[in-house]
């Protein structure tokens, strides 16, 4: 049986840091909660996060635009 070595486990975290981590902060200034960036560990989420977040009204853009 083979298992995973310490190299395979800090791949993984470092995975997790540099996908997961990010969506967590960027989420809730979108005003999304920052748990479902855990959801970007799942295959294809991360892709459609991406895009709920290009294309989602940001609390900001009110104020942004010229009246």
């Amino acid at each position: 049986m083979d298992t995973f070595s310490v190299w395979h486990w800090l791949i993984l975290v470092i995975l997790f840091l540099l996908i997961v981590v990010p969506f967590m902060k960027i989420l809730p200034r979108a005003g999304i909660p920052g748990w479902i960036g855990l959801l970007a560990i799942i295959p294809f989420v991360p892709l459609i996060l991406l895009w709920v977040l290009a294309l989602k009204k940001w609390p900001g853009d009110e104020r942004a635009s010229p009246s």
